[in-house]
C-alpha cells in the first residue's frame, strides 16, 4: 500500500481514520467482569503535548480509574486498591510491545499505628467510624484517620521482567507519595483546590534529565456524554441530534461525577527512542491470580482479601470506547486481558464493525452505513496510526493511542473540539488533537457518531486514491444527510478544565 500524499491525501487519510467506530468515547463499565471490580476499571486515557504555558516540551499522560463516583459516597469514599497494579505503558518503536511502563502501587493505613483515631468515650478510647476526625488542609494532615500513599516505578523493557527504577520526589528523594483524600465536602476541606495542589510533586524520573510532574487524586470527570440516551438505542429525536445548532442542547449526564486520576508529565525526549517521534500509549490494571476472603480480618486491616499468584490483567484502555461499542460482548473480558501485540484475534470486529448497523436500526436510517467489507481502511488507520501524522516508521499493527511528539501543542482557546479533521475542514492550524493523541477538550463522541456512518469521508469527496480501497460506500451517505450531522447534543468543549497540570478540574464536593 502506498503512503498517503501530503495535502489532500493527508486530509482524506485523517477522515478515513476517524471513520472508524473505534474512535469513540469513554470506557465506563465496559466489560462484564470489570463491573465487579470498579477500583481497577480504567475509564479514560489522555496523552497529549502539554499546552500549559512554558511546558510545551512535555507530554501529559492521564489515566483515570473508578468510574461514575458520586461525591457523597462516604464514609469510605474511593481509595485505590492496595492489592492492584495500575500501569501506563509506552511503546516508542512501533513493535506493539511496551518499552516504558510506569507502575503505580497504593498503600492505605490507619492512623495511630493501625488503631485509628480514637476518642475518649466514657471510660474507654473508641475508634471513630470516619476517614477524618476534623477539618483537613495539609499533606499528612493530623485529622486524617486514613493515610493513602503510593509509589511509582519505571520499568524499562517488559512490564514484568524489565529493569526496575523508582520515581522519586525531587524535593527530598523519597519514593513514597501522599494522595489527597477525596473531596468529602466543603466543611471538611474548605479549599480543595489548594489542598490538592499541595499533592502535585516535581519528580525525578530515572534516565531523564528533566524533572517531571506527578499527581494522583480525585478529579471531576472530564468527559461529557449523553450517556443514558446513547446506550438506550440513541433515544433522542433525530431532528435534535442532527441539528448542528444544538450541539449543547442537553446537560452532560455525568456532570458532577468524579474519577480517580493518575497523572504524569514527562519530557517528550524521555519517552521517545532514537529519531522516532511517535509513541503509543495505553493503560492497564492487574490483580493477583488468586484471592482468599478472610471473614474475620484482624483489627486495622484495610481489606478482607489475601492475594497471591501472578499479576493478571483485567482492564485495558488505549483508543477510547473500543471495548465498549466495538468488541462483541462475548470477547470483552478477553480484550481487557490482552496485550496489543495479540490484537489480530480481534480483527473481525474492525473489518466488519457492527456499530454502523446498530445506528441504522436505532435511528431508523436504513441503507446509510458503509458496506465496503472488509473495512481495510479501518484496519489500516486503527491499528497502525495515520501515515504522515502519527504512524511509526516500523509499525506492528496493534490497538493503542498514538501521539506524534514532534507536533507542537496548541493553546486551549485555539483547540478544535473535533480534533484534526475538524481543524482541517475549518482550515485551521491545530494538528495536536485526536486521533493524534487525545486532549480533554476533544469531543470524541461527536466525531464518532458522524464518522461511523461515513460522514467524514463524504465531506472529503470520497477520494479513494490512497490504496485503502473504497473508503466509504459511495452515495450511501449523501452530503447533507442526517447521518452526516450526527452529535449527542452534549458539548465536550464547555467542560470546565484547569489551564495546566493536572488539567482535570477540582472534583465535585460531597456537600455544598
Amino acid at each position: 500500500m502506498k503512503a498517503p500524499r501530503p495535502g489532500l491525501g493527508t486530509l482524506c487519510a485523517l477522515a478515513l481514520a476517524l471513520a472508524s467506530p473505534l474512535a469513540g468515547a469513554s470506557s465506563h463499565r465496559e466489560a462484564p467482569f470489570i463491573t465487579t471490580a470498579p477500583k481497577v476499571d480504567g475509564t479514560d486515557f489522555y496523552m497529549f503535548r502539554s499546552y500549559e504555558p512554558g511546558r510545551a516540551d512535555y507530554v501529559t499522560l492521564i489515566a483515570n480509574y473508578q468510574p461514575l463516583q458520586d461525591a457523597y459516597g462516604g464514609p469510605n469514599y474511593f481509595s485505590m486498591d492496595p492489592n492492584a497494579l495500575y500501569e501506563i505503558h509506552i511503546d516508542n518503536n512501533g513493535d506493539a510491545r511496551e518499552d516504558l511502563t510506569f507502575q503505580f502501587r497504593f498503600r492505605n493505613t490507619l492512623a495511630n499505628n493501625g488503631r485509628g483515631v480514637q476518642l475518649p468515650i466514657g471510660n474507654q478510647m473508641t475508634a471513630i467510624p470516619l476517614v477524618q476526625a476534623g477539618t483537613v488542609a495539609n499533606v499528612k494532615d493530623a485529622n486524617l484517620n486514613l493515610a493513602e500513599t503510593y509509589s511509582v516505578t519505571l520499568k524499562r523493557g517488559d512490564r514484568r521482567t524489565g529493569q526496575t527504577h523508582p520515581v522519586t520526589n525531587a524535593a527530598n528523594g523519597s519514593a513514597s507519595f501522599d494522595k489527597p483524600v477525596d473531596y468529602i465536602g466543603r466543611k471538611t476541606i474548605a479549599n480543595y483546590a489548594d489542598y490538592a495542589g499541595k499533592h502535585i510533586y516535581n519528580v525525578n524520573i530515572p534516565g531523564c534529565a528533566a524533572p517531571g510532574k506527578l499527581f494522583v487524586g480525585q478529579r471531576a470527570d472530564a468527559f461529557a456524554v449523553n450517556l443514558g440516551t446513547i446506550f438506550d438505542l440513541v433515544n433522542a429525536p433525530v431532528a435534535v441530534i442532527t441539528d448542528p445548532a444544538l450541539i449543547g442542547a442537553v446537560p452532560n449526564t455525568i456532570d458532577g461525577k468524579n474519577v480517580t486520576t493518575l497523572a504524569l508529565e514527562v519530557h517528550k525526549d524521555c519517552l521517545t527512542a532514537g529519531t522516532e517521534p511517535v509513541i503509543g500509549g495505553w493503560t492497564t490494571a492487574s490483580l493477583r491470580q488468586a484471592r482468599l476472603l478472610d471473614g474475620t480480618p484482624p483489627a486495622g486491616h484495610q481489606t478482607t482479601e489475601r492475594v497471591g499468584g501472578a499479576w493478571t490483567q483485567v482492564s485495558r484502555l488505549g483508543m477510547p470506547l473500543v471495548n465498549e461499542v466495538v468488541i462483541g460482548l462475548r470477547d470483552k473480558d478477553r480484550f481487557n486481558g490482552a496485550r496489543p501485540r495479540d490484537d489480530g484475534q480481534f480483527a473481525g470486529y474492525v473489518t466488519h464493525p457492527s456499530l454502523p448497523g446498530l445506528l441504522e436500526i436505532a435511528l431508523g436510517l436504513p441503507n446509510t452505513a458503509p458496506t465496503n467489507f472488509p473495512r481495510n481502511d479501518l484496519v489500516t488507520t486503527f491499528l497502525t496510526g495515520i501515515a504522515g501524522v502519527n504512524q511509526p516508521k516500523n509499525v506492528v499493527p496493534s490497538e493503542m493511542l498514538r501521539l506524534n511528539t514532534a507536533i507542537a501543542p496548541v493553546p486551549f482557546a485555539q483547540q478544535n473540539r473535533l480534533g484534526i479533521v475538524g481543524n482541517l475542514l475549518a482550515g485551521g492550524n491545530d494538528n495536536a488533537g485526536f486521533p493524534n493523541g487525545r486532549r480533554p477538550k476533544d469531543d470524541i463522541v461527536d466525531i464518532s457518531l458522524v464518522a461511523v456512518m461515513g460522514g467524514l469521508c463524504v465531506a472529503n469527496g470520497n477520494n479513494n486514491a490512497l490504496g485503502f480501497g473504497s473508503a466509504c460506500n459511495p452515495g450511501a451517505v449523501p452530503l447533507g444527510s442526517t447521518a452526516f450531522k450526527l452529535h449527542d447534543a452534549v458539548d465536550q468543549a464547555v467542560v470546565p478544565l484547569l489551564p495546566g497540570f493536572p488539567y482535570l478540574n477540582t472534583p465535585t464536593p460531597g456537600s455544598k
